[in-house]
């Protein structure tokens, strides 16, 4: 059975998690070219490198959020020990060019750009909700409108989202926008399921969570960001939000919303926007309890996520794990631009800030 277009409907039933953060201390940066040495794949074994992707080493790094970090979220908690073999990974997040062209080799329609089913629709949400007006479902997805004045309520994201008719892929702002001359900026409006599909094509999959936070670490294993441990480099290392969230963006880093990939310098595996610009999909489902529950197992090799997905503030949703932040990150909102920093989203969402990056291995390339 498809998954149907209904996040719009989530974004009026449903509650996402909120990302709040204090003021960030600096910690200790320490690049452990040991624990990359410790790899666990064989390196000689590992076919030509695939264009546009990049080789990161397997090996050991502790997983979540260290207790001096004094903007992470209590999901990002216990940091537990894991490894990973080596694999490829997508330098950038896929770009509009380069899923216009899966689209046209495929015929492929995203979620959002289909005709919603209500009669599927409703299986999905509680028992007695009551049918949007037939002006409303109609496909779409969700923008960012911002304020006009200072929102002293962060939790209420109702203030600054909207549900967008005939807002997709190629038409990121909605109808009248479109993707011209914007060929190398991330696709965004992409729904788990549309990830997958471009994957199939792609021969490729998407990163786990593990696999996602050491590439992101790029080597410094002890970090809190993707370029290293200071935080005063933000504005010069990634695309966020500066200014009063959601009313004001002073666009110190350049950029208002969106910006082209390899904006930023790259990290030291050489991949670029691993902080703000777009969140990404990961392939785990969310689970409030995984890290809890891992970390009893010792050092766990390869780890896919927990089984199935929970969230007891979203407990109708199947959610997955997004990375990375994206353009909206601010420290008195979202201070997601952190490694270990993760948020849930469900199968169905497309967002004007939510993309993805792809992976291969070596078994997968033979």
């Amino acid at each position: 059975m498809k998954i149907m277009n209904k996040v719009f409907l989530t974004f009026l039933l449903l509650t996402f998690i909120a990302c709040k953060g204090k003021k960030a201390n600096n910690d200790e940066n320490v690049v452990e070219n040991s624990a990359v040495n410790k790899a666990v794949d064989n390196e000689k074994s590992k076919p030509e490198t695939p264009e546009g992707m990049v080789w990161i080493p397997g090996g050991s790094f502790t997983q979540g959020a260290y207790d001096n970090d004094n903007l992470a979220l209590q999901h990002e908690k216990p940091a537990h020990p894991v490894s990973v073999d080596g694999f490829f990974i997508d330098i950038t997040e896929v770009t509009n060019a380069q899923f216009k062209k899966f689209v046209e080799a495929t015929g492929y329609v995203t979620v959002a750009e289909r005709k919603i089913d209500w009669e599927e629709m409703k299986k999905q949400v509680p028992p007695g909700t009551p049918k949007p007006h037939d002006s409303i479902l109609q496909p779409g997805s969700l923008l960012f409108k911002g304020t006009t004045y200072t929102v002293t309520n962060l939790d209420d994201f109702y203030q600054w989202w909207e549900w967008k008719v005939g807002a997709d892929w190629r038409h990121p702002r909605g109808p009248g926008s479109s993707i011209e001359g914007k060929d190398n900026y991330p696709v965004v409006h992409i729904a788990y399921e549309d990830a997958l599909a471009y994957c199939k094509w792609a021969g490729r999959r998407l990163p786990t969570e593990s696999e996602w936070e050491y590439a992101a670490k790029g080597g410094k294993l002890n970090s809190k960001f993707s370029w290293g441990k200071d935080d005063e480099k933000l504005k010069s290392a990634a695309n966020t939000w500066q200014g009063e969230f959601p009313k004001t963006n002073t666009e110190e880093d350049g950029f208002d919303r969106l910006a082209p990939v390899q904006s930023f310098s790259p990290n030291a595996f050489g991949l670029y926007d691993m902080a703000g610009n777009v969140w990404e999909w990961t392939q785990d489902w969310y689970n409030v309890n995984y890290y809890k529950e891992l970390i009893v197992a010792g050092e766990v090799k390869n780890p896919k996520g927990a089984d199935q997905p929970f969230n007891p503030r979203n407990p109708y949703a199947k959610e997955k794990v997004i990375k990375g932040g994206s353009f909206l990150c601010n420290e008195s909102y979202c201070a997601s631009y952190r490694n270990s920093a993760r948020m849930a989203s469900t199968e169905d969402s497309g967002m004007e800030h939510l993309g993805f990056r792809t992976v291969a291995t070596p078994e997968m390339l033979k």
